[in-house]
């Protein structure tokens, strides 16, 4: 359906997977033995001799932990992971997104009940860096060069930002972060920033962090502390057309010389 987007209409499609697609599946949840996949949460115990009334509090504990974890897109079985990575490590997906929505446990459990009434969202702003170098870069799926590209320099000439953004460069923004190949991550919903008390990659451990990270010339983030204040943030503008539109010039002229009667396009005075 893509494909036949891009060469019958001329459409540029961009493909952005979120971080959690990439790196998440669904595997050990569904293992045909119970106690295995019950272990794939790391916060529960395992009863080998229980009572029906035992189990029914269990299975309850389980779907009030799993609730937190509704998201969209939803986490795959697994090959899913797999087949986004190397899509992406092809060129066939073009930058790595979080869709970063959380909500905590109380917010959560507004669909207890009944799960169409679960807020739909998780984290993924703080820890999609680490990640994706952890997953594409030390497996050596992609390189230095192409972990720039997907993270940053692709977000900012797609939303028209480059090279204000995306670009070391005289007159670019400085924003710029210090990333260790070398250091060791570990996440966890204890010591994240997010304010959600849940975190979807919990336990996940990891090579490549970011140990510096600088906005405007000013350092807002090192020694795993943020240093920011409510306010600082500024809104930049994104203009309407970019390099993805490059080329609608020529085929809009293609498309009016196909047609029998003659057309007079007429644009308005900038």
């Amino acid at each position: 359906m893509v494909d036949n987007l891009v060469s019958v209409t001329g459409q540029k499609v961009i493909g952005e997977p979120v971080v959690s697609g990439l790196v998440l599946n669904d595997s050990g949840l569904w293992d045909p033995d119970f106690v295995t996949a019950a272990k794939q949460e790391s916060s529960l115990t395992i009863f080998f001799s229980i009572t029906f009334y035992q189990l029914y509090k269990y299975i309850e504990m389980l779907y009030s932990i799993h609730f937190r974890y509704v998201m969209s897109p939803p986490i795959r079985e697994s090959g899913h992971d797999k087949a986004l990575q190397a899509a992406l490590s092809t060129g066939v997906l073009q930058l790595v997104g979080t869709d970063h929505c959380t909500f905590n446990s109380t917010q959560k459990a507004f669909g207890i009940d009944d799960f169409r009434k679960i807020p739909n969202g998780v984290n993924g702003i703080e820890e999609r860096m680490h990640l994706v170098w952890d997953t594409m870069v030390e497996s050596g799926q992609i390189s230095v060069t192409d972990f720039v590209r997907i993270t940053s320099t692709e977000c900012a000439r797609i939303f028209n930002i480059y090279p204000r953004k995306g670009a070391i460069l005289v007159g670019s923004d400085a924003d710029i972060i210090i990333f260790n190949p070398n250091s060791s991550f570990e996440i966890s919903a204890s010591m994240h920033h997010s304010r959600t008390d849940t975190n979807v990659y919990d336990g996940r451990k990891g090579k490549g962090k970011v140990e510096v990270t600088i906005v405007g010339g000013r350092v807002v983030w090192q020694d795993d502390e943020l240093k920011v204040v409510p306010g600082s943030g500024k809104y930049i503008e994104m203009p309407p057309f970019s390099y993805l539109f490059n080329g609608i010039d020529k085929a809009d002229a293609k498309y009016l010389s196909s047609l029998q009667a003659p057309v007079k396009r007429y644009f308005t005075a900038s």
